[in-house]
Formats: C-alpha cells, structure tokens, sequence
C-alpha cells in the first residue's frame, strides 16, 4: 500500500501543469528523433541534455525518460512504411512489418504495432514500480567492494555486448576510462594527465564526451558518406487499424514471452532495446507457434520485436535507480542528468523520502508516457511520417548548432566547443573503423565511480584486493563479471579455430 500512495503522489507530481508540459515536449521529440533516420535515440537524448541544466530534477528526468520511451516505437513507423528503420531497433520490423504492409494491410500493421508498444510499455512500468524498490532494499545491505564488484560488472556488460571485435570494444572501454581520470585526483588531489593545460585541471566533462560522440560523430560520418537531401516519398494517406480482441487472445503468449525478454535484457547493464528486439524475434523463431511462418507477414513477427523494445525500458531503469549502473545508452544519458542536478541514484533513492519523490515521479510518468505515446502514434501519424520530408543535411546542420548551443550553455565555457569538436572527431573515427562508441561513453561516466569505490574499498581494508572475492556477494558478481569478458573471448577463438579447420592446410 505504501508503494500505491507514493505512486500516487508520483501522478499527482507528474500532472501539475510544467511536468506535462515537458512530458508532452519529451513524447514529440521522442518520436521525432526515432522517425528520422539520421538521429539515434541516444544522440536524442544527448541533445536534450544541455537543456536540462536550468530546470529542475524531476523535469529534466520526466523529459529524458519520455524521450526514451517512445524513441523505442516511433522508428517502426516509418520500418513499417517506407522501409527506413529509423533505429536498429526496428530492424527486426522490416521481415514482417513491411511485408504486411507491402501485402496491402499497413494500416494492420501499423496497429499491431502500436498494441505491442502499449503492452510493453505497460508491463515496463509495472515492472518498475514493482521491483525497483525490493532491489534497492537488498543493495543497502552491500558495501564498496559490492559496488565496484557491480560497477565492474556494468562496463564487463558493456565490453561484451559492444558488437564486432571484443578488442575493439575493450580498448574503447579503456579510453573511456581514461578520459575520466584526467584532472585532479579525487582521493588525493594529485593532478593527472593534465599537461600544464588548464581547461584540463577539472578533468573532462562526460557530457562533452557524450554529445561528442554521439552528435557531432554522427554528423562527420553522414557527411563522409553523403547525404540523403532528397527526402522521402510522402506518405499518402495513412492510418491505423487496431486488432480485435479474438486477434489479441491469440497472441496473447507471443506478448508475455516477448514482454519477459524484454525485462530481462534490460536488466542486464549495457543491452538494451536492440539486443531485446533481436532477442525476442529470435524467440519466436525458436518457439513460437507460427514460427515457420515468420518473415512472412504475420502479426507475431511484428508484436514479438517491438514488445521486447519497449518492455525493455523498465528493466533498464531498474539497475540505474536502484545502484546507478545504466542499462542501456540512453539510460546513461539519464544517469547523467541525475548527476548534473546532484543526485547520485543508488539504494539510498528510495530512503530519502525528497529522492524517493523524484523516482515515483518517474515512475509515474512513464505510465502517462505510454498512453500519451499510443494515442499520438495513432492520431498523429500522418504528420509524424511527414519529417521525413526534411533533407539529412538540414537535419544534420541543426543537430550541430544544438550540440554546440548545448554545450557552451553548461559552463558558458568557450573551450568545451574545442573539446566537443576534437570528441567529435574521435567518435567518427570510432565508426569509421568499427570501434563502438557505447563502451567509451559508459567508461568515461562510471570511471570516477569505480575508481572511488575501489580507493575507498582499499583504504577500507589494508589495500588488499582479495575483499573483492572473498566476500560471498562480491565474488559472485566478480565471476559473472569476468564470465561476461571471459565468454565473447572463447567464443571468438572457438570461431578461429573452426574456421582455420575449415581452411586447412
């Protein structure tokens, strides 16, 4: 009862007429960056955050997370439409989704669509609201060697899950982690790969890092290799038609299993949407009832992915909330949003009752988020599939004035757009030879975690770095840490070997 009556002060918090209004704001641009091809929903994110800065906490967090939200839905429109999956996310859409649509039902498509973000999207917040506070109970009970042991296990995640070559992902982790140590130390107020430059004395801003990357870095490579000014075709006459109820009942385990996945790969730091979208279109194809069938056109293959996607937002939260390891990118983005307004979120979230306000705040926004989310995806349609109209360079030239709009305005600081453009840079060269960006971003916000966790733990105890696998809590998470590192490396040397057998001599 007493998580109801906080989730109700969390609503009637959400509904006052400033917290709407950027929840509103959040949901359009939200499903503005995820319609258009050549944002992302993290570069999104990044982009709002600057702006963030002159609002208040539970604001600046209801916005963010609206963004996020419904950046997991709105790309399957334009998937489902014109082929353009406006995110990895919707890939898995285009096997069904378009194929429905190209066998003359896009307006069914459309509505199966939006029935599986509605489901997801629901069970995300329940999920939320439900678990966030017993896991914040059980992390009181953990101290710093429990923490980095998590911490570690994040970027671990993180490395894992990067995609492509492990090395690659890895020596991103370990910039990122540099990156956060330049400036002066913490523990000891030793100065550190400063260079004598004093715009490095107080280290590097993760935001510049982030917006960076992300923004400007997606700017160079689209310029690379040339834009799109064309724009696409118009999208005529456009609608939604909502299944029945009989159409429902029938996939109704198709939308728990998928629902399930969802949660569980947003728990686990750094996989996020895509990997569930993939992951639950894999099931299906494993065990579904019609899985001969998938690719074909048929609802499950479009109900399978995008409840996975959206479902995957509440599992993401779980671990940011309850001890500040991101589950995702744009879960990172809002970890920094929580530490720009000076909240570190972690078990304590839920026993201070002003931080305890906040989390319910978004927990309740995440309720009205969905419903406002569906009813724009089906009335606003027609306008939304409209932006696509926009030529890429024109998108690209406003999210460069943005990126750097956004970062002069953190610190009115002229040598952060110097930074910004030379991370900028760096995030191209990342795409250029298939370095992910996720692990530099992630190493560079929880790098001065980890780091105060470790040094507090070894001042704690002698400086002996066994505590961190004799403790029964700790060792365990350490050794599914170092299994997440540990499997990506024997299963690519598996793979060398299979295939330098293959070649033989």
């Amino acid at each position: 009862m007493d998580t109801l009556a906080q989730l109700a002060t969390g609503f009637v918090h959400v509904l006052t007429p400033a917290n709407l209004t950027v929840l509103f704001i959040g949901l359009v641009l939200g499903l503005l960056v995820a319609v258009l091809p050549g944002l992302t929903l993290v570069m999104g994110v990044v982009l709002a955050l600057p702006f963030t800065y002159a609002m208040d906490v539970t604001p600046a967090i209801v916005l963010l997370t609206a963004m996020y939200v419904t950046g997991t839905y709105g790309g399957a429109l334009t998937a489902i439409l014109f082929r353009v999956p406006g995110e990895p996310i919707d890939v898995p859409l285009l096997w069904d989704g378009y194929t429905m649509a190209r066998k003359g039902a896009p307006a069914k498509a459309l509505g199966w669509t939006l029935l599986a973000a509605f489901v997801g999207g629901i069970v995300s917040a329940c999920v939320m609201v439900a678990f966030s506070a017993p896991v914040a109970r059980i992390a009181l009970t953990l101290s710093t060697p429990e923490y980095f042991a998590i911490i570690f296990f994040g970027l671990a995640s993180v490395v894992s899950l990067g995609g492509g070559s492990v090395t690659n992902a890895l020596i991103s982790l370990c910039l990122g982690l540099l990156i956060s140590t330049v400036g002066v130390d913490g523990t000891y107020g030793a100065e550190r790969f400063a260079f004598g430059v004093p715009m490095l004395i107080d280290g590097i801003e993760y935001l510049l890092v982030m917006v960076g990357a992300y923004g400007i870095g997606e700017v160079f490579t689209r310029l690379y290799v040339g834009f799109d000014n064309a724009g696409a075709a118009r999208a005529g006459r456009v609608r939604t038609e909502l299944p029945g109820l009989r159409e429902i009942g029938a996939l109704k385990m198709v939308l728990a299993r998928s629902s399930l996945v969802g949660v569980i790969v947003g728990l686990v730091p750094g996989a996020g949407a895509t990997i569930a979208s993939f992951v639950a279109y894999g099931t299906e194809g494993q065990y579904g009832k019609r899985r001969r069938e998938l690719g074909t056109g048929i609802p499950d293959g479009i109900v399978a992915p995008q409840t996975a996607a959206t479902s995957s937002v509440g599992g993401a939260m779980i671990p940011l909330l309850t001890m500040g390891i991101p589950g995702s990118g744009a879960t990172a983005i809002i970890l920094g949003a929580f530490l720009l307004h000076g909240i570190q979120p972690g078990p304590q979230i839920f026993s201070n009752p002003e931080q305890a306000e906040i989390a319910y705040a978004v927990f309740a926004s995440m309720f009205i988020g969905v419903i406002g989310m569906c009813l724009m995806g089906y009335f606003f349609i027609k306008l939304l599939v409209r932006v696509l109209e926009f030529p890429e360079a024109v998108v690209s030239a406003f999210v460069v004035m943005f990126c750097f709009i956004g970062a002069f305005a953190a610190r009115n600081n002229l040598s952060d757009l110097y930074v910004i453009a030379a991370f900028g840079v760096l995030g191209f060269l990342f795409e250029k030879f298939r370095f992910p960006i996720a692990p530099l971003v992630l190493g560079s916000i929880l790098g001065p975690l980890a780091e105060s966790t470790f040094m507090t733990t070894m001042i704690s105890f002698d400086n002996d770095w066994t505590v961190f696998f004799t403790r029964p809590t700790a060792g365990a998470i350490m050794g599914l840490a170092l299994l997440a590192l540990g499997y990506p490396l024997f299963r690519h040397w598996r793979e060398h070997r299979r295939i330098s057998g293959d070649a033989g001599p």
